[in-house]
């Protein structure tokens, strides 16, 4: 479907594009939508969008799945080629800075439910427990303290905090409708970042 508005011209590609419903009647069934050239656009459950994917839900939810999933696979990978090697210094920064920003991609603009943080909580301390080769959760708490990794809450905080810091000043014309709504989260948001 083209539509010209002052010369831009987009199109609509339904093979890329699909719907989801969010809201209370999430999972009430809907007519199929189609394009003005006669294409149907499909109806699913979960949508990615910039890297993030979305779920349909009575209100607005992120899906973790794939971003543990991503981690999982970098990890392994890391952890194969390196794994008994290196150091567990050596795997502990490689970690942090080859996996974490996988999993915590995207997250900051997400609102996450108490057992969503669980979840990335339990990601993390099941990768500690490999590298450091224990069962013990003392354990694993200790070497998280130790190496500066902060629990999954937290560390989503921070990141909220820089991004609306950032997002408060930025020039642009279709951002700026928003500030006011981003300064009002920073002033939620932790203060002691």
């Amino acid at each position: 479907m083209n539509r010209n508005w002052n010369g831009w011209t987009l199109s609509l590609d339904a093979k890329k594009s699909a719907c989801i419903r969010i809201g209370p009647r999430f999972n009430a069934n809907c007519c199929n939508i189609v394009t003005r050239d006669g294409r149907e656009l499909a109806w699913t459950n979960v949508v990615r969008y910039l890297g993030i994917f979305i779920e349909s839900a009575s209100c607005f939810t992120c899906s973790l799945y794939n971003a543990k999933r991503s981690f999982y696979r970098s990890f392994n990978g890391i952890f194969g080629r390196v794994g008994r090697i290196a150091s567990n210094e050596v795997i502990v920064q490689l970690v942090k800075c080859k996996c974490f920003p996988v999993l915590f991609y995207g997250l900051e603009v997400c609102s996450l439910r108490k057992y969503q943080y669980k979840s990335i909580n339990y990601v993390i301390n099941s990768t500690f427990r490999k590298i450091f080769n224990t069962t013990s959760q003392e354990t694993v708490d200790v070497c998280l303290e130790m190496f500066g990794c902060l629990q999954a809450e937290r560390t989503i905080e921070i990141r909220k905090h820089k991004f609306l810091n950032k997002f408060s000043v930025i020039h642009n014309t279709l951002c700026r409708v928003f500030v006011a709504i981003a300064k009002t989260e920073l002033e939620s948001c932790c203060t002691d970042v």
